[in-house]
């Protein structure tokens, strides 16, 4: 079976900078997304040895690691597609008309988005995802990589508010991180992540 690998990132590491250091970068891709892609393929290995040997005892610490590592991968995943250098402004289309119907206007969706980020207890995302269910988006708090996730939800913009995502950059003031990251949000990348989650007829979307 293939393995995970490491998604080169779309820009340089300085790209985003002032907003987000190309230090901060650097070390958030190569050393922490890294982390999580290795400890993805080893719960794997770990889990397909336990399946072959018949020694089972240790599937439940096993199946949390798989989850908790592969989360954060997929995370990140979109999380970088999810800005651009050339990022920032405003949603257009479909999307921007959808997030002003269902939450009131930019600004209150915004805000809750905001919210959401700063009421994050420890680690974790914010989370506006596409709920096939109910047909609407919605914004939810992510706990560490894959806790508190709604089942049925397609991820369209991620925050990540682990403190090793901005805090050479912004101490503890997570306020101006979150600020700072509307000037870098690739909508264009959310537009077609919503795009693809809405046309959909298979349900819950895996994104790229």
């Amino acid at each position: 079976m293939p393995k995970y690998t490491l998604p080169d990132l779309p820009y340089d590491y300085s790209a985003l900078a002032p907003h987000i250091s190309a230090r901060i970068m650097e070390l958030h891709h190569s050393k922490h997304h890294q982390a999580y892609v290795t400890g993805a393929n080893t719960a794997l290995e770990q889990i397909a040895e336990a399946r072959e040997t018949g020694n089972l005892a240790n599937i439940n610490k096993l199946e949390k690691d798989l989850a908790f590592n592969l989360g954060g991968h997929i995370n990140h995943s979109v999380f970088w597609e999810n800005m651009s250098p050339d990022g920032g402004g405003e949603p257009e289309g479909a999307l921007a008309k959808t997030l002003n119907e269902v939450f009131g206007s930019m600004d209150v969706f915004r805000a809750q988005f905001a919210a959401a980020a700063m009421g994050v207890q420890g680690s974790g995302w914010s989370v506006l995802a596409w709920d096939s269910l109910g047909a609407r988006p919605v914004i939810f708090q992510m706990f560490d990589q894959q806790g508190n996730v709604p089942l049925g939800v397609t991820p369209l913009l991620q925050l990540d508010v682990w403190e090793h995502a901005y805090y050479l950059d912004y101490q503890n003031v997570r306020a101006d991180y979150v600020k700072a990251f509307w000037e870098v949000v690739n909508w264009a990348d959310v537009q077609q992540r919503f795009d693809r989650a809405t046309t959909s007829t298979a349900g819950l979307i895996i994104p790229a």
